[in-house]
């Protein structure tokens, strides 16, 4: 029986996990931006949207993969961190942050046929080396990574 029930872990414990995004996946379709309204408020990764940063909205891909936006009206290329779901609209493949939309030319049409291609994951922020506050012995001394 417990065999069993271990069995059954692992494979729900598999299903669990996010999906890796693939180096170089490419898709294409319509993108669209964040409505002015929505400033402030909370995004699926519990960040808030704030429409300066260049963050968007993916029905799938995990959060935190950098994906390259490219606008095929105009070849212009932006760089965004996944950060929420959506877009809500049908027919639709990415939401843009007001500042993303700005900068692949694409405020005064709304909407623009784009290619997104995954191109890495950003990694967690590490935290700064901690500093012994006690006197140490002059001759011993660890790299920072040892502390």
């Amino acid at each position: 029986m417990s065999i069993i029930v271990t069995i059954m872990l692992m494979f729900t414990s598999m299903k669990m996990k996010p999906t890796e995004a693939h180096s170089s996946l490419i898709q294409k379709g319509k993108a669209s931006f964040y409505s002015k309204r929505l400033h402030g408020k909370k995004t699926t990764s519990g960040e808030r949207y704030l429409s300066d940063q260049l963050t968007a909205a993916h029905p799938s891909l995990p959060m935190n993969t950098l994906v390259e936006v490219t606008n095929l009206e105009n070849n212009q290329s932006v760089v965004v961190r996944i950060n929420d779901r959506g877009p809500h609209r049908k027919g639709r493949i990415i939401d843009l942050t007001y500042r993303a939309a700005k900068t692949i030319g694409m405020v005064s049409t709304g909407i623009a046929n784009v290619a997104v291609r995954v191109v890495g994951q950003k990694r967690a922020m590490s935290l700064p080396a901690v500093v012994a506050l006690a006197p140490t012995d002059p001759e011993v001394v660890l790299p920072a990574d040892n502390i």
